[in-house]
């Protein structure tokens, strides 16, 4: 009978619970920079696709109805950011809200960039509430093909 033992790390438990549930819910996420831990409350969180090719990383954002000028990208210490607010339209005179299924408010989404992402090219383009930021590799890490030279 061959047995393994496998050693139980409870912060790395609770961090995959919660990466879990922020999802769903508007639930409190724990950044580490250095030896402090920030806290971000976000109202909601955007769902993100990346991708990645030879040359580069796309991290493409859903933001329906939010507004260019109402998104941030930003990038500092290896971390891009991704921040902004959907507005909740102000409630009309005469009308009834029955039900409010949509998430409004502040959200903030950050990744840690790849140790092959160069973080002095990054561009964001934003249409049809969807953002795409690319995040150009840098040169050193591209693959490079060596000719063979016949001797």
């Amino acid at each position: 009978m061959n047995m393994t033992l496998t050693r139980w790390n409870p912060i790395r438990e609770l961090e995959e619970v919660q990466s879990r549930l922020s999802s769903i819910l508007p639930f409190p996420s724990l950044r580490h920079n250095g030896d402090k831990e920030l806290m971000t409350v976000a109202q909601w969180a955007p769902a993100v696709d990346i991708i990645e090719d030879e040359h580069e990383y796309v991290i493409t954002a859903e933001l329906p109805e939010i507004k260019k000028e109402e998104v941030k990208v930003t990038v500092e210490n290896g971390i891009l950011t991704i921040s902004g607010e959907r507005k909740f339209e102000k409630e009309e005179k005469g009308k009834k809200y029955h039900r409010i299924e949509r998430s409004y408010g502040s959200f903030l989404r950050s990744f840690d960039l790849p140790d092959d992402a160069d973080a002095g090219k990054v561009d964001a383009k934003f249409s049809d509430g969807t953002l795409k930021v690319h995040v150009i590799k840098s040169e050193k890490a591209r693959p490079k093909q060596i000719e063979i030279k016949a001797s």
